[in-house]
């Protein structure tokens, strides 16, 4: 049986034509941020979130204000979500080593892991104000060593919204501001009056934050250019209808651009799955969202064997994919292109977005192809060095130098070699002339 496409989503080129509208206001925002620093941030902080603080760093009483309002069970769910997040971040520290070994006789070579320097942690307000995305950044660049995390999330109902300020500092955020946009990715990452630019920023947004981190790259590190939540279910007729059509319209509520893939071996299933969710539309209170991105970018599929489910899900390339087949672990085996792999029908992707200890900032846009999300490792630097113990491994590995930059012209670099070969190796070697072998 031939791949069937029993419904498709918004074309790519559709979908590149919105990108393009987004990239001008994100440069002329930048480079204004960059010239006129808190003037300009104030201002389109009262343009864009009617918010115009005294200042937009919280004060420790804020903070602590913001945290009291928590029950004692909010807060000890926050306090949950954290600990398996930093469970998980510590034991990925843990298997990144520090390298030094001997190559030859003399020559030692190695590396060593640090961590950046500073980090901007942001979390989205937008539709819901994202608390596990201060878990995801700060707890993590804790676990990593940075020792400057600031954070920044726009306010929400006209005030900073107390649970995300509580796990920002629960997390351990040194400063902790009420801004968002693209005015606050550009404080953070250019600098302005008040606040000291950081190395490198962090977490997801909606297209404005991902064009000004795009822009921003190469200024500062970022840990990847997020674009609209993705989820692709891979199903076999071992579960049900509801069960994927619950699946998919829980990431199809995130935004109205929020691709939800099945992709099947059951055309039964995938019938069914198509009227699940046009039942369960009836009843979601978030249904006016998640309902447009189902109508615009969802999607069914129906292959015939596991190796073409593979293939296609390989060529999505989704953030998400949840496996509920009677053997998740085949794609585990076999999978290469993907965020994140949900196994089995008792998990699912809210687990990995809000509680179980994996980092929800993930790779979209294909973007998987060649990078994984953010981990504990994105905010270590990974730096090499090299020594020379004795004369005769410098005098060694000079000839082999030498030689190698008169393969391609480079005589200045030559002559850093030969100068040791004639003082360590005793050898008699004529200005700009290679080693002879």
């Amino acid at each position: 049986m031939a791949i069937q496409y029993l419904k498709h989503g918004r074309s790519a080129e559709a979908s590149s034509q919105d990108a393009a509208k987004v990239r001008d206001v994100v440069t002329g925002i930048l480079a204004d941020v960059a010239s006129r620093g808190d003037t300009a941030v104030a201002e389109l902080s009262a343009k864009f979130d009617n918010w115009s603080p005294e200042r937009f760093r919280l004060s420790e009483d804020e903070i602590a204000s913001c945290v009291r309002t928590l029950s004692p069970g909010q807060f000890d769910d926050i306090k949950f979500a954290q600990a398996q997040v930093r469970n998980f971040a510590q034991a990925q520290r843990e298997s990144i080593r520090d390298v030094e070994i001997e190559t030859l006789p003399g020559v030692v070579l190695g590396h060593k892991n640090m961590p950046v320097d500073s980090v901007a942690c942001y979390v989205p307000g937008g539709k819901f104000p994202l608390v596990a995305s201060a878990h995801m950044g700060v707890v993590t660049a804790k676990v990593a060593g940075v020792p400057r995390i600031i954070t920044a999330s726009p306010p929400v109902g006209g005030k900073p919204n107390p649970a995300v300020v509580a796990a920002m500092h629960l997390g351990g955020a040194d400063e902790i501001y009420t801004f968002g946009g693209v005015q606050a990715i550009a404080a953070m990452a250019l600098g302005t009056q008040t606040i000291d630019p950081v190395a490198m920023v962090v977490g997801p947004g909606n297209a404005f934050v991902a064009e000004a981190k795009r822009q921003l790259f190469g200024r500062i590190g970022i840990d990847l250019i997020a674009g609209p939540s993705e989820t692709l279910v891979i199903a076999d007729d071992s579960v049900d209808a509801e069960l994927c059509a619950t699946d998919l319209l829980g990431q199809a509520e995130h935004g109205f651009n929020t691709p939800a893939v099945l992709l099947t071996n059951s055309l039964q299933l995938a019938k069914d799955t198509i009227a699940e969710v046009e039942r369960l539309l009836e009843i979601l209170p978030t249904a006016n969202t998640a309902g447009v991105s189902w109508r615009d970018y969802g999607e069914v599929i129906v292959a015939d064997t596991l190796e073409e489910m593979v293939a296609v899900a390989d060529r999505i390339a989704s953030e998400h994919v949840q496996v509920m087949t009677r053997d998740p672990d085949y794609f585990l085996k076999n999978m290469k292109n993907y965020g994140a792999l949900f196994l089995g029908a008792r998990t699912n992707v809210a687990y990995g977005d809000k509680v179980i200890g994996t980092n929800h900032t993930l790779p979209t846009g294909k973007a998987a192809r060649y990078t994984g999300g953010l981990w504990v490792g994105k905010f270590i630097k990974t730096c090499t060095y090299q020594k020379v113990l004795t004369d005769e491994a410098s005098a060694l590995i000079g000839s082999y130098c030498s030689r190698l930059c008169a393969i391609e012209g480079m005589i200045a670099h030559g002559e850093q070699a030969n100068i040791r070969v004639r003082r360590f190796g005793n050898r008699d070697v004529p200005y700009g002339t290679a080693v002879p072998a």
